[in-house]
């Protein structure tokens, strides 16, 4: 019998081995409303739920269409979110039933859908994105004119500028894709005998979208669409995109560049290559109008979507900051927007693409014409802006007739002196120069070289107080002068714009090094906590909080940092900020103010992730008026949590590391004391259960002399018993971290005696001396713990020194600090035993009194207490032979009242 596994099993246990942790995405394509995607995708369901597929409807939009309508019927469908909107009443996607119901194939139509304001995502497939995120298999539908690369070109054919759009990467990330096509005749028939809307909207359609022109350009579209993904998908290397390309648009608030960066994009999905999107900040960046700055946050967020890298750069000069740039990042071309804004009369002679085309000789330029209404960028005459605009506008005007009438006066007295013109001339300059720099206005600049001409001709020149000029030289002079005073004043402010952004971008790198070195010496969570919410106010000049993992893998309380003399706002604490944090937590994406993903919140919420996953949740307060952090600043900020999570990680590693070591730690020690036990107990408790025995059967034959040592050999062995069990007591303690101190100021001479108190029996075979310099000499300790040092260290020179030698016991003050010593005239220690002395297991060898081996813990239990009094202990010789061991504590004060 062959027992060969068979081709359908290989197949089946390797898509098992290949397939992603998520859910698969299959989309049904097509190319206008009504094709039948949505009763394709409901055939498909029923084929699934046949093979045992657990399938569920989680929302089928309601088209009144009964075919499609008559599909349903032996499908689970989950019930709509119920949403009031403006006073109407929706039928939404339920996002959390289906989470907590967790089918292996959900439907979910209409993937471009845009939600109500109420649910947590703004639009569909973001829905769809985190069903796939939880291992959910989903089917949608989607229309060729809702993909986000061709919205453009779509509007462009049928004249429709469709609000609702998918990104690109939805698409071409999905499992599959089915394209559903009919022809567009029998489409116009469908709509014409009212099987996709009813009879009014079905002529207003047929009248304008649905035209067999459209609709055969549309079919194409799609059918192309898909061919190309298909080419992508086959043509891809495991390395990832092509790396000989790299194509890259330039963002800015043009109301073109929407399609340009469309264009780049489908380029960039051709050549399935590097994209980036390059916006050049400018010193006039700031001076944006409000609408300017919207449709460039527009097109900034339509790049991000379309899988473009955002970068910004600092300069006035743009087509060498973007030539720059392309060399520098290998770019090979460059897709721009014909410039169709009104150009002014001292504009520069070479437009943007010539310049270009000039510093980049070697990079492939793409043109994208340019058929919006002209407009003026960042132009604006100071009476159509703010009150505030209007009087600065004053101020600034004001200033310059100050500075030229000051210069007038400085003339008119190297007039008198019978200085020349020339002279004269120089300081109407300086007046056109401090003016820009003083105001920072061309306008002012311009006015100020203006008037300047005109004082120099009404006041110097013959005939003088009139603006004639007799000398034929004169015009030209006066035509000169303005020239040289409109460039000095377009070099100064040129300058002074450089070096503002060079403050700027100096000041952001400054930011993220700072954060770089300071995470590098934080040793604790709330370090790395703390240095990240300071770079992070630094940056952005916001509250932030972070919510920090906790081991049940949930979020623990906020750690909230308000600006200095603020109070952190109470708004962004409450239990729905925290829930918005949980699912950044729990799904690794943006989410909160200025986002897709519950925008209603208080507070923009990132993660904080390292190499393992999310680590924490950090929050920045954005306040009522949310508005959108800049493409550069985001780009920061997300570098900084990238640094704040990979400290957390480290410090997470860290303590990894130490519990990984003092485990091995304690199993090292059980495992000694163990081995030591069971050879070290034998000897007293056999020695005592003899003893005891003869005691029982032999007592009556015993004199009373035998009785009495064999009751002192059990006193003895019991004694040695109940110090071991003291001193693994005390090992226990230290290793586990849990040695208590209660400390208090203590006399050394009331320590000294208690510690008498408990010595070895053994210690009366010898002259045990106390000295103390002074009774009244006191130590901050535990009494109870330095008792125990006193008494190891006495019972330890009893047992290492022959009967009759002579112990003593001193204490002594040198400084702020209280020396203990113990010294014995013994036979001493050999230098190489003092080396590991304080080792624990480690006995030197030695005569002993009795047959018993120590542990080696005396020694080390001595050295863990008296370190924990922050202390030292050491050991060395005593003349002329012996030991002295020495141990300081820190002194106590005494305080006498009279």
């Amino acid at each position: 019998m062959d027992e060969r596994p068979q081709p359908e099993e290989l197949l089946r246990e390797y898509d098992l081995k290949t397939a992603p942790a998520g859910g698969k995405l299959k989309i049904f394509f097509g190319y206008a409303a009504g094709v039948g995607k949505t009763y394709a995708m409901l055939e498909a369901a029923h084929r699934a739920q046949k093979d045992g597929i657990d399938v569920v409807a989680g929302h089928i939009e309601p088209h009144t269409r009964p075919e499609t309508e008559e599909l349903l019927d032996g499908l689970e469908q989950l019930p709509p979110l119920i949403v009031k909107h403006k006073g109407l009443t929706l039928h939404e996607f339920d996002l959390d039933t289906a989470l907590k119901r967790k089918p292996k194939l959900i439907l979910v139509d209409e993937l471009a859908h845009t939600n109500a304001d109420s649910c947590r995502h703004s639009k569909r497939y973001q829905d769809v994105e985190e069903l796939l995120r939880a291992g959910i298999d989903v089917y949608t539908t989607v229309n060729v004119q809702h993909l986000e690369s061709l919205n453009d070109l779509v509007s462009s054919i049928t004249g429709v500028t469709v609000r609702e759009r998918v990104p690109d990467r939805i698409f071409d990330a999905a499992a599959q894709v089915e394209v559903v096509d009919i022809e567009p005749d029998d489409l116009i028939a469908r709509l014409k005998n009212g099987k996709i809307y009813r009879e009014e909207q079905a002529q207003k359609a047929l009248s304008a979208f649905f035209s067999k022109k459209n609709l055969a350009a549309l079919r194409e579209i799609a059918l192309r669409r898909t061919a190309d993904r298909l080419n992508r998908s086959a043509q891809r290397t495991p390395g990832g995109t092509n790396a000989g390309e790299h194509v890259m648009t330039c963002l800015s608030a043009a109301p073109s560049n929407a399609k340009v960066i469309r264009t780049a994009a489908r380029m960039s999905g051709a050549f399935d290559c590097r994209f980036t999107a390059l916006f050049v900040e400018t010193t006039g960046f700031a001076e944006m109008g409000a609408e300017t700055t919207r449709r460039l946050r527009q097109n900034i967020r339509l790049a991000e979507d379309l899988g473009a890298q955002i970068t910004t750069v600092y300069g006035d000069d743009i087509a060498s900051q973007i030539a720059e740039y392309a060399k520098l990042s290998g770019v090979t071309k460059i897709v721009l927007g014909r410039t169709n804004h009104r150009r002014f009369i001292f504009s520069p002679g070479k437009s943007l693409i010539d310049a270009l085309t000039t510093l980049a000789p070697t990079t492939d330029i793409y043109i994208i014409p340019d058929h919006q209404p002209q407009y003026r960028p960042g132009f604006r005459l100071p009476w159509h802006g703010p009150a505030t605009a209007l009087w600065r506008t004053a101020a600034d005007l004001s200033k310059g007739l100050l500075l030229a009438s000051a210069a007038t006066l400085v003339g008119l007295f190297f007039f008198s002196a019978g200085i020349s013109e020339a002279n004269i001339i120089i300081i109407y300059l300086l007046a056109v120069l401090l003016a820009a720099q003083w105001t920072g206005s061309r306008l002012c600049g311009a006015f100020v070289s203006l008037i300047s001409v005109l004082f120099f001709n009404f006041f110097f020149t013959e005939p003088r107080f009139t603006l004639a000029a007799y000398d034929a030289g004169y015009p030209v002079t006066f035509a000169v002068m303005f020239l040289s005073s409109c460039l000095a004043t377009s070099l100064v402010l040129r300058v002074k714009g450089q070096s503002k952004l060079a403050a700027q971008k100096a000041y952001r790198t400054e930011v993220l090094l700072t954060t770089s070195q300071k995470l590098q010496k934080a040793d604790s969570v709330r370090e790395i906590l703390e240095v990240t919410a300071e770079q992070l106010q630094k940056l952005l000049e916001r509250p932030v909080l972070f919510y920090t993992a906790e081991a049940d893998g949930h979020l623990g309380r906020p750690v909230c940092f308000a600006r200095q003399n603020e109070e952190f706002p109470a708004e962004a604490r409450t239990e729905e900020e925290k829930g918005t944090a949980e699912w950044v937590f729990k799904n690794n994406k943006h989410a909160g103010a200025t986002t897709n993903t519950l925008p209603c919140a208080k507070c923009l919420y990132l993660a904080l992730r390292g190499q393992e996953g999310v680590f924490a949740v950090a929050g920045v307060y954005m306040g009522s008026a949310a508005r959108a952090i800049d493409a550069y600043d985001k780009n920061l900020l997300l570098a900084i949590l990238g640094e704040g999570g990979l400290a957390l990680e480290r410090q997470s590693l860290r303590e990894e590391k130490k519990t990984i070591e003092m485990n091995a730690r304690q199993e090292q020690l059980r495992a000694n004391l163990l081995r030591a036990i069971s050879h070290d107990l034998r000897t007293p408790l056999t020695s005592i259960s003899g003893s005891a025995s003869i005691l029982m059967t032999n007592s009556a034959v015993l004199d009373e002399e035998k009785r009495k040592k064999l009751c002192t050999d059990i006193y003895d062995d019991s004694m040695w018993l109940i110090n071991l069990v003291e001193n693994l007591l005390s090992v226990t303690k230290t290793e586990n971290g849990k040695l208590s101190l209660a400390i208090e100021p203590e006399l050394l001479g009331d320590v000294f005696r208690e510690a008498m108190k408990h010595l070895d029996r053994h210690a009366a075979e010898h002259k045990i001396s106390v000295h103390v310099d002074d009774e009244l000499l006191m130590a901050q300790m535990d009494a109870h713990l330095i008792v125990q040092v006193v008494v190891n260290l006495l019972n330890n020179a009893v047992k290492y020194t022959p009967s009759g030698s002579l112990i003593r016991l001193g204490a002594k003050k040198e400084g702020r600090r209280i020396v203990v010593t113990v010294t014995d005239d013994g036979p001493g220690i050999p230098d190489e035993a003092k080396k590991r002395l304080f080792e624990m297991f480690y006995t030197a060898g030695g005569a002993r009194t009795d047959s018993r081996r120590g542990l080696g813990l005396g020694l080390s239990i001595c050295r863990s207490i008296v370190e924990a009094h922050g202390g030292k202990i050491s050991v060395r010789d005593h003349a002329p032979h012996g030991t002295e061991f020495a141990f300081t504590l820190k002194a106590a004060e005494v305080h006498s009242y009279e």
